[in-house]
């Protein structure tokens, strides 16, 4: 299943990436945040106009650059609807996608209220709302979404059937589905089989005949009866395991080890880095390198004691302000409920 969602996974990231539609925004928020001045006040006054539901006289002016500023943070602010399984089971590219969406039409109501007056005060809408109208009328990136929701809306069945991983779980992917019962979790199995196979819409598709095939193929081992085990201390009984959970749970203990040590996400460049760094360690064998190394200390431990802190603690903090990671203030202000229908409501006069 996972296989039928990846390839539409792909085609959306390619498709918006050659849009530089993440580029552009970024861009946007930083020329906005310029604009708008004194960050912490204009993000308050926000707050408490969506509070209200009302914009003060005092703030109209500033009110659709702050506002705008902030619903591009919203955009972004994909994370709050993952529940951190990782692909399939999260579709960041997706949600990017369907907060385009939302913003678009939010905006263009605003634009239809004012009667397309494009003043000066507006402007900020007015430029996203262009920006953003280039994916909207992308057909093809919308035919590959519609798919997308479509294989994902089944993914979530399938996965509900099968009691593992749920939405809103607490044990995420190492979620062995212990505490469901193997012969209701067989007829939910059944049900989802029955409901995919009756659906002409898409019984016709090979991605679906191709799901429900595997899924035949390894019916008895996903759905076997315990095994009973004597041993010396009495009778074990053993649950065969209904999927590779345990190997992938190592595998993903492996990755995050090698991450943590390393700072890379991908395991291979884990490896390939292993290799291109040897020639580096294995100069140290030669003394005139090691002597540059040193710079006149006896032992590396003595070099590295040279090193000035301060410097590093500068370094550490001016790569935590190239990180954009966004206030306190404006996350609170992004993670309310329906924030661009709120602040498209303030708009709507």
């Amino acid at each position: 299943m996972a296989r039928i969602c990846s390839k539409r996974n792909i085609k959306t990231r390619n498709r918006l990436k050659k849009h530089k539609i993440r580029t552009l925004l970024r861009q946007k928020a930083k020329a906005l945040e310029r604009t708008i001045g004194e960050h912490a006040k204009v993000i308050q006054d926000l707050k408490a106009s969506i509070n209200r539901g009302q914009i003060e006289t005092s703030f109209l002016q500033q009110m659709p650059a702050v506002a705008t500023f902030a619903v591009i943070h919203w955009v972004f602010d994909t994370s709050s609807e993952l529940e951190g399984y990782g692909f399939p089971f999260d579709r960041p590219h997706l949600i990017f996608y369907q907060r385009l969406k939302v913003i678009h039409s939010e905006i263009k109501q605003i634009m239809d209220a004012r009667l397309g007056n494009e003043n000066k005060t507006h402007k900020p809408f007015h430029k996203l709302f262009r920006s953003i109208k280039k994916i909207i009328d992308d057909q093809g990136l919308s035919q590959t979404v519609a798919q997308m929701e479509e294989k994902a809306e089944v993914f979530d069945r399938l996965r509900k059937a099968l009691c593992i991983a749920l939405p809103k779980g607490k044990k995420g992917l190492n979620d062995d589905g212990d505490e469901s019962d193997v012969k209701t979790i067989e007829e939910k199995v059944k049900e989802f089989r029955e409901q995919i196979t009756t659906d002409k819409d898409l019984w016709r598709k090979d991605d679906y005949k191709k799901m429900i095939k595997q899924i035949d193929t390894y019916w008895e081992k996903l759905f076997a009866d315990p095994i009973h085990v004597e041993t010396p201390n009495g009778r074990v009984i053993i649950q065969p395991q209904r999927t590779n959970n345990i190997l992938e749970r190592f595998f993903r203990d492996f990755k995050r080890r090698n991450r943590k040590k390393s700072g890379t996400v991908s395991l291979s460049k884990t490896l390939k880095s292993i290799l291109a760094d040897t020639p580096l360690v294995k100069n140290l064998d030669n003394e005139d390198y090691f002597k540059i190394i040193l710079a006149g200390c006896r032992t590396l431990e003595q070099r590295f004691e040279r090193i000035d802190s301060d410097i590093v603690v500068k370094e550490l903090k001016e790569a935590q302000k190239k990180s954009e990671k966004i206030s306190p203030e404006l996350k609170r202000v992004i993670r309310q409920p329906n924030l661009p229908q709120k602040i498209g409501a303030l708009f709507a006069y």
